[in-house]
């Protein structure tokens, strides 16, 4: 379990290494929503995404010298290669074939080794225990790690500072439910009355739908969504527990919905996300029955950017 104690610890090993993003607002983007919108703007963290946090926060809490393995699509990928070569230790990623091009140049860059995958045929998690047998690496994953879900949490510390509101819905972007978990944790004992709202794209919802029946559930399929950073087949076995007893109902975007938050994030808010980090402003702006103040975390902007222009084309 996640405390408040091991985030703030996991703050004060990231000062000066992570960024504290803004959280935004645009009146015109109100005015489309009905409601007033706060964006928690992790697409312009270090790496592009929120996951520089878990990152540094599980790195740097290994013994010198460690060297680490991680799967990822690219977000949590960059995170650890960033961290990894900031500590000055070797890192091998395991990643999709499919993930986007510029995530995988991206975590390469960082100066990670880089391993592909078909994430239709192949079980990662099989070819990543090998991995870290064969090599002598620490297996760091991209959700279900006390550390990295601590990491994540401090985006929770950051809007609980930020947000100047009593009460509002915190619309996070949930794929094994990392993220949502840690700032559900930090903002249940410095800003209980901010609930943590999970948004997944629908046909990928498996934690607004295993939050509905009490137990984890599957999804049908690991492939098929434009929101790539944000496919899992299934909750964390530690995010679940604590998303069932301080989340609220989750909530599922399309991806048209997806990709048309793409486009007004950048046309009201001038930042690039990506569809998988724009599915909580997608429901900020879409769902209903939310209240007159929503905080939703942009939480990547790594897109392609044949994907972005084509996006803003269409949309913008």
């Amino acid at each position: 379990m996640t405390t408040l104690a091991a985030i703030k610890a996991a703050a004060a090993r990231m000062e000066g290494h992570v960024r504290r993003t803004p959280l935004l607002y645009a009146p015109l983007l109100d005015r489309l929503a009905g409601r007033r919108v706060l964006v928690k703007a992790e697409c312009l963290q270090v790496t592009g995404s929120f996951k520089a946090r878990g990152g540094w926060a599980a790195v740097s809490a290994l013994p010198p010298g460690a060297g680490v393995l991680a799967m990822s699509s690219g977000n949590h990928a960059q995170g650890v290669a960033f961290a990894a070569a900031a500590h000055g230790v070797p890192a091998v990623i395991l990643m999709p074939s499919d993930a986007p091009a510029v995530k995988i140049a991206n975590t390469r860059a960082y100066g990670a080794e880089v391993v592909l995958y078909d994430r239709a045929t192949e079980d990662r998690d099989a070819l990543a225990a090998r991995l870290s047998e064969k090599r002598g690496l620490t297996l760091v994953p991209p959700f279900d790690h006390p550390e990295v879900i601590a990491g994540q949490g401090t985006v929770g510390l950051e809007i609980a500072d930020q947000a100047g509101v009593d009460r509002a819905d915190v619309l996070v972007p949930c794929g094994g439910g990392g993220l949502s978990t840690g700032v559900a944790v930090a903002l249940a004992a410095k800003a209980p009355g901010l609930r943590v709202r999970t948004v997944e794209p629908v046909g990928f919802d498996d934690m607004a739908r295993s939050l509905a029946a009490g137990e984890a559930l599957r999804n049908p399929a690991t492939t098929g969504s434009v929101c790539d950073a944000i496919l899992t087949p299934s909750p964390g076995k530690l995010t679940l527990p604590v998303l069932q007893g301080l989340a609220g109902p989750g909530l599922a975007v399309t991806d048209e919905q997806a990709l048309q938050a793409v486009a007004l994030a950048f046309t009201h808010l001038r930042v690039v996300a990506e569809p998988g980090g724009a599915v909580a402003l997608a429901a900020a702006l879409f769902a209903p029955d939310l209240g007159d103040t929503v905080i939703c975390v942009l939480s990547g902007g790594n897109v392609d950017p044949g994907l972005f222009a084509e996006t803003l084309a269409r949309f913008g």
